[in-house]
């Protein structure tokens, strides 16, 4: 191995005691490539026992913790009993090469396709449609279903206990559920879930709460629990830099293992809110205070873009798409082989790469997602 790479490949602790065999951290990327009933498909477990080899954790798709939650087509559910076998299929085959297998949960909340629930289930924690084009208006939740949301959380995260999950990781990014109530565009509430940046975390925080009771109900082993989250939105009103950081200071105090940045880019810098020019991860990093783990993300394909990134100090790295393009992306840097990694798809790579036809389908329908090269 190439020695500027070594720093990839150190052990890192978290707070419970689990040690992760290195600093590269597979990132949930949706695959859109279950069964029809919500339980895992042969597709998906081939498609992690291709890339989670290398490493250190791997982080699953999200899942759904509610009926009314789910987020794509073809996305695998954890609301029942009845999916803990396919959820113990998942998890073994994530754990046999040695990397931690983290179960990532939500509910979608507004960004729930109307198609996919009964009519008048799409909800969220205000009658406020999300600005993204085709979205439907929400119902606002009750008093009594956001606690009900909150019990399935736990609920969920038993599941991923039974199921032999390493740990689980709450998505509070990306516009779903969790953030909804943390944003001022989809949270007008005047009541105990609403209002001030501190009620607005309410939700979020119980959330945590609730995870972290099950897993010391029943579990007497180290078991993960990280929290997503977007640092900003571009609607106004919307998640600001400003607000992010109280959101970090209250997770800081909750017994959690680490934090992770969704960006699309590693490097972004805020849009408001921050005079100098530093990226979003550096002032994530300075606002966490090494109080906790945090894993950066985005854009991240060769060698020498993970190790300018791990100069930040940032202690995990996320790898995506990358992953998908070269599922031995690990591998090939810690035996010296950096040179032949690959960081471009061609349209006959899908069979090769272990891509299940749900994915496939979506990165060459959807234009600059991936690199995608003509064919060789």
């Amino acid at each position: 191995m190439n020695p500027k790479y070594s720093q990839m490949f150190e052990q890192v602790s978290l707070p419970n005691g689990i040690n992760l065999k290195n600093r590269i951290v597979l990132a949930p990327m949706t695959h859109m490539s279950s069964n029809p009933d919500g339980t895992v498909s042969d597709a998906e477990l081939a498609y992690y026992a291709r890339r989670t080899g290398g490493a250190g954790m791997s982080v699953t798709a999200v899942t759904y913790v509610t009926p009314n939650g789910i987020g794509f087509p073809a996305q695998f559910a954890a609301y029942d009993d009845s999916f803990v076998p396919g959820l113990k299929r998942l998890a073994d085959t994530i754990k046999q090469q040695g990397s931690k297998a983290v179960l990532q949960i939500f509910h979608a909340g507004r960004l729930t396709p109307e198609q996919a629930v009964p009519a008048g289930q799409v909800v969220a924690p205000s009658a406020i449609a999300s600005e993204r084009p085709g979205s439907p208006q929400p119902r606002e939740l009750s008093d009594e279903e956001i606690t009900s949301i909150i019990n399935d959380f736990g609920e969920a995260t038993r599941r991923a206990i039974e199921a032999g999950f390493d740990g689980v990781e709450i998505h509070g990014a990306n516009g779903y559920l969790i953030q909804q109530f943390v944003s001022p565009h989809s949270n007008r509430r005047e009541d105990r879930w609403g209002g001030s940046i501190e009620k607005r975390l309410t939700f979020p925080l119980a959330v945590v709460d609730e995870v972290n009771k099950v897993v010391a109900k029943h579990t007497k082993l180290p078991f993960i629990v990280g929290y997503r989250f977007s640092p900003e939105e571009p609607e106004t009103p919307g998640l600001t830099m400003g607000e992010t950081y109280a959101l970090i200071d209250a997770l800081k105090e909750k017994n959690l293992d680490y934090l992770h940045v969704s960006l699309n880019e590693f490097w972004s810098k805020p849009r408001r809110g921050e005079a100098d020019t530093r990226s979003r991860m550096e002032f994530i990093l300075d606002r966490v205070g090494g109080k906790l783990p945090v894993i950066g993300v985005g854009a991240i394909h060769t060698a020498d873009e993970a190790a300018e990134a791990l100069q930040t100090g940032v202690p995990l790295l996320a790898i995506g798409r990358e992953l998908i393009i070269e599922p031995d992306w690990v591998e090939k840097i810690e035996s010296g082989r950096e040179e032949d990694i690959e960081t471009v798809l061609t349209k006959a790579d899908q069979e090769r790469l272990v891509i299940p036809d749900g994915l496939w389908n979506a990165i060459i329908n959807t234009p600059g997602w991936f690199p995608l090269a003509d064919d060789k």
